[in-house]
């Protein structure tokens, strides 16, 4: 029964993560973002306190349960390893800790997170990982599948679905995440929860305080038939049958062990309380009952926690797509503050990214703020109504903002490159940024100062700026723009 509830407790976790990475039109947030807050290190980025202290009881208590039914990551292994199982069974085996890495890893990741690093960190994390692999790896997928079914609403007259570009936003992500998979597929493949016991820092730091939760996996010793099917059937290989010991500190709680003993010598419960337990003649009953009441504790405290084809002119000549504009600093979403508060707090997990209605969000190439989430508008801007990526970040990097806010803060400011412009360049008519600017910091005026009648080029005013980008994207000069925006250090406000 403990079995059962846990892997139902995950499906559904699992799904409705992946799912909430997979949507491109925030129709899930609302009612699925609470999950990304719940994950333990953007909690603990965002300086989440409740949802810290509810993960730490949880584990004080039931074990890792966060790491067999919470962690995207930790439930993707178990898949894997479950297929690998269904053709090759009792295949694991006891192997001790490997103490000197986990402590490396986790080192690694907080002086990473002290430093300022959070891109190195984001590598390691399991929600991070497992977000850049269902966005990079997935989500176009899913987008594909949803374009065929608007293809096909549209024939019937229904809008009922609408269809989005698949592109590739950055190419060193992409070989990340794909990396990220193998290497943590392999791994489960052949060993189960390897990467989850041996590489990732969160399950080191639950793992510790697991050795004093007050349900485990206890033996009982005198049932034992030493047949070693507890300890071919874990996942995480931390149960040594020859001499009836668990290392609680890997293990999940996963009830593998529980649901293969044929003989009653394994049960989950407290210790004090073991011996008593053992004498009531229905065992089945009795841990169907604890089993209930474990699946129950888990659920109330996730419920308190939730709290590219080419475009053509007219059909006649081809139009060269833009390049993004060479900025001396770089673009960070309204909320985050400037550069610096997203360096910090960012794990780049890509959930941003991938619920940008405008598409201006893609991962940054620069070694510093590797992956994390920076502004570019060759596909569109930021406009002024939108703050989706405000509400959908777990770890406060970007912080929540509304719509009078947003459209106040200076992320930026336009500047104008003299030999790009069509206006002196082909002796044309334009005044494209002009017309667009939402926030009417750019105006027209004569390109020679001393001759009213000379062509007229754009002028910004800085001080009504806020780097919304809807010059440069609406700027016709290619493939570089004639005014593009320029980031600030630190966000400022109007």
């Amino acid at each position: 029964m403990l079995r059962k509830i846990r892997i139902t407790l995950a499906v559904v976790f699992f799904a409705c993560i992946t799912l909430l990475l997979l949507d491109f039109t925030g129709t899930l947030q609302c009612w699925l973002g609470w999950m990304a807050r719940i994950q333990f290190l953007p909690a603990v980025l965002a300086l989440n306190a409740v949802v810290i202290v509810a993960l730490v009881l949880l584990t004080l208590i039931f074990g890792r349960i966060y790491c067999s039914v919470i962690c995207p990551l930790g439930v993707m292994q178990d898949i894997v390893a479950h297929f690998h199982s269904r053709r090759h069974k009792n295949r694991y085996t006891y192997s001790r800790a490997k103490t000197w890495l986990r402590v490396v890893m986790l080192a690694v990741m907080v002086v990473a997170l002290v430093a300022g690093f959070t891109s190195l960190a984001g590598l390691l994390a399991p929600y991070s990982s497992y977000g850049r692999m269902v966005t990079n790896l997935l989500q176009p997928l899913y987008i594909w599948c949803n374009n065929a079914l608007a293809a096909v609403a549209e024939h019937y007259e229904s809008y009922a679905f609408y269809s989005k570009e698949v592109w590739l936003k950055s190419l060193p992500t992409f070989i990340v995440a794909l990396v990220t998979f193998i290497v943590v597929a392999v791994l489960a493949w052949r060993g189960g929860r390897t990467y989850c016991n041996t590489i990732c820092p969160v399950g080191t730091v639950l793992g510790y305080v697991a050795r004093f939760s007050w349900f485990k996996v206890h033996f009982d010793a005198d049932k034992c038939r030493s047949c070693s099917l507890c300890t071919t059937n874990c996942k995480a290989s931390c149960i040594d049958h020859k001499t009836h010991t668990v290392d609680y500190t890997r293990c999940v709680a996963c009830g593998n062990c529980l649901d293969k003993c044929k003989f009653g010598a394994l049960h989950y419960g407290h210790a004090k309380r073991q011996e008593a337990v053992d004498q009531k003649p229905d065992h089945t009953a009795d841990e169907a009952r604890r089993a209930f009441l474990v699946g129950g504790a888990i659920v109330a405290a996730d419920v308190a926690l939730a709290q590219a084809g080419k475009k053509v002119d007219g059909g006649l000549a081809v139009i060269e797509d833009k390049r993004p504009a060479r900025r001396t600093v770089s673009l960070t979403p309204p909320g985050s503050g400037g550069a610096a508060g997203m360096a910090r707090h960012c794990t780049a997990c890509q959930l941003c990214v991938a619920q940008c209605p405008n598409d201006v969000l893609r991962p940054s190439t620069d070694l510093k703020t590797f992956m994390q989430p920076t502004l570019s508008y060759e596909r569109g801007f930021c406009r002024p109504e939108c703050t989706r990526c405000s509400q959908v970040c777990p770890t406060g990097a970007i912080r929540p903002i509304d719509v009078a806010q947003k459209t106040s803060i200076q992320v930026g400011h336009a500047v104008w490159v003299r030999d790009n412009c069509v206006i002196l360049a082909d002796g044309v008519e334009c005044g494209n940024c002009a017309r667009h600017c939402p926030s009417e910091a750019i105006m027209m005026v004569p390109s020679d100062p001393n001759d009213d009648l000379s062509p007229m080029v754009p002028a910004v005013d800085r001080a009504k700026c806020i780097g919304c980008g809807a010059c440069e994207y609406v700027c016709p000069a290619r493939p570089f723009s004639a005014i593009y925006v320029e980031g600030n250090e630190q966000h400022s406000s109007i």
